[in-house]
C-alpha cells in the first residue's frame, strides 16, 4: 500500500513524463470511516486507483468521478455518506449517497493533471530559441532537436536541413508539423520533397509558413505567432476518451465502473455490479425484489 508521501512522489514522476492523472485527496471525515483526512491516491486513465482514500464504500465513487474530472479538466469536491449527508453541502460540492453500512462520511478533493503535450523545435534561430523558451513557460515539454514521441514539430532552421527534419518529423507520425519559412521558401521545400517521392497526403500535414499571420514580423515575434498557433492545435485535439464502461447497482442506485469491479452478482445469466459487499449481499439474498424495487416507478 501507498503511503500519502509515496503517492506524491508517483505524481511527480508522472508529471515529469508528461502523463495524465488525478490526485484524490481525503480533505474531511465523519466517522466511522476507513479513511482519515490526508489520505491520497493517484486515478489513472484506466481507472486504476493506488493508494487509499477508503475502501469498497468509496473507491468506485472515487474512480468514476476522477475519470470525469480528467475528460473535463475541473477539479471537483466529492462527498460520499449516507441517506442526508448532503443536507449541509455547499452547490459546489458534489454530494453521492452510499448504503455502507458504516454510515461514515468522507470528502475526497480530485484534482486533474492533463498530459503536457511535447514539443520538439529543430533549428538554432532566433526563433526557435524563442519558441522553445516561450513554449516551458507555458508547461509545454520541450526538446531541441528531433526525437521520437513529440506530439509536435517545429522546423524553423532557416534553410538548414528542412526536407530531413520535415521527413523525420511526418514518419513519426507528429499531429503537428509545421515549418518557419516564408511561402516562397516553403514552396521550394515541399517540391523538393516531392522530388525524394513523398505523397501529397503527407505533405499536406505540413503548416507553412507555421503560426498566424500576423504580417511583416521579427524572428520574435514570429515565435509567438507559432505557439498561438500551436496553443489553438491543442486545445482543438479530440479529447482522449477516458470514461469506463459503468453499471448501475440495482441496491442502491449507485453507479459503478465495470472494469475492475470486484463486487459482481450473476443473476438468470445477466451480470450485475454492486459498489460494495453489503450491497451484493443483499442482491443474493432475493434478487427479484431487488430488481423490482430498482425499477423506475
Amino acid at each position: 500500500m501507498m503511503t500519502p508521501e509515496d503517492v506524491l512522489v508517483e505524481a511527480g514522476r508522472l508529471s515529469a513524463e508528461g502523463k495524465q492523472y488525478v490526485l484524490a485527496t481525503v480533505v474531511r471525515v465523519e466517522r466511522p470511516a476507513s479513511t482519515k483526512r490526508g489520505d491520497r491516491a493517484l486515478v489513472t486513465p484506466e481507472g486504476e486507483l493506488v493508494g487509499w482514500v477508503g475502501g469498497a464504500c468509496s473507491e468506485p465513487t472515487v474512480i468514476r468521478e476522477a475519470l470525469r474530472a480528467l475528460e473535463d479538466g475541473g477539479s471537483r469536491l466529492v462527498r460520499i455518506g449516507p441517506s442526508g449527508a448532503g443536507s449541509d453541502a455547499p452547490a459546489d460540492v458534489l454530494v453521492v449517497e452510499s448504503s455502507c453500512a458504516s454510515e461514515g462520511t468522507v470528502e475526497v478533493l480530485l484534482e486533474p493533471a492533463q498530459r503536457r503535450p511535447q514539443l520538439a523545435v529543430v533549428g538554432e534561430s532566433p526563433a526557435a530559441l524563442t519558441l522553445a523558451q516561450l513554449a516551458r513557460t507555458i508547461g509545454w515539454r520541450v526538446s531541441t532537436g528531433l526525437e521520437d514521441g513529440a506530439d509536435a514539430v517545429v522546423v524553423a532552421t532557416m534553410g538548414r536541413g528542412d526536407e530531413e527534419a520535415l521527413s523525420f518529423a511526418l514518419a513519426r507520425g507528429a499531429d503537428y508539423v509545421g515549418l518557419v519559412a516564408s511561402s516562397r521558401r516553403a514552396g521550394v521545400v515541399l517540391d523538393a520533397m516531392r522530388e525524394r517521392g513523398l505523397d501529397e497526403a503527407a505533405l499536406a500535414r505540413v503548416r507553412s509558413p507555421a503560426g498566424l499571420d500576423l504580417g511583416p514580423s521579427s524572428q520574435e515575434e514570429i515565435a509567438v505567432a507559432v505557439l498561438a498557433e500551436l496553443v489553438a492545435w491543442q486545445h482543438m485535439r479530440p479529447r482522449v476518451e477516458t470514461l469506463l464502461a459503468e453499471a448501475v447497482d440495482p441496491v442502491c442506485g449507485m453507479t459503478v465502473a465495470i472494469e475492475g469491479a470486484q463486487e459482481t452478482a450473476v443473476h438468470e445469466g445477466v451480470t450485475y455490479h454492486f459498489c460494495n459487499p453489503g450491497c451484493r449481499q443483499r442482491f443474493e439474498v432475493d434478487p427479484t425484489l431487488c430488481l423490482e424495487s430498482a425499477r423506475p416507478r
